[in-house]
């Protein structure tokens, strides 16, 4: 029995993964590390994390979203989290990974942050 659910759908060209249970060493660490690779090798460069179903997130399960984070950045792509809750929100604020990631209160609010970073692409290109 897996620690974490999985379920992935999409809002215009942005992948969002629901994930519900618990982020730690082991099957729910190695699930999020499969997840995210299938979207990459899919060419998947838009992605959110809803991380309202997660319970428990482990130092393991930090590190992955760093990996995850890594990865997607490497190949051109955004990985942004939504719905953080207050222990995990704590957890990553001590860690100071909030400094590394876009975490938004809402879905909407994240999803929207895509369409800003887009436009500011765009502008920043039309400038060289």
């Amino acid at each position: 029995m897996t620690n974490l659910n999985i379920t992935e759908r999409q809002n215009e060209l942005i992948t969002i993964l629901d994930l519900q249970g618990k982020i730690r060493l082991g099957e729910g660490s190695a699930d999020l590390h499969e997840a995210l690779r299938g979207l990459t090798e899919r060419g998947v460069r838009q992605i959110l994390l809803n991380l309202a179903g997660v319970s428990h997130i482990d130092s393991s399960g930090l590190g992955e979203l760093v990996s995850g984070y890594t990865t997607i950045h490497r190949a051109g792509g955004k990985l942004k989290l939504f719905h953080v809750s207050g222990r995990i929100h704590e957890l990553m604020t001590m860690t100071k990974l909030l400094t590394v990631f876009d975490v938004y209160d809402s879905e909407s609010e994240a999803v929207e942050s895509f369409a800003v970073t887009s436009a500011k692409s765009a502008y920043a290109d039309s400038l060289i």
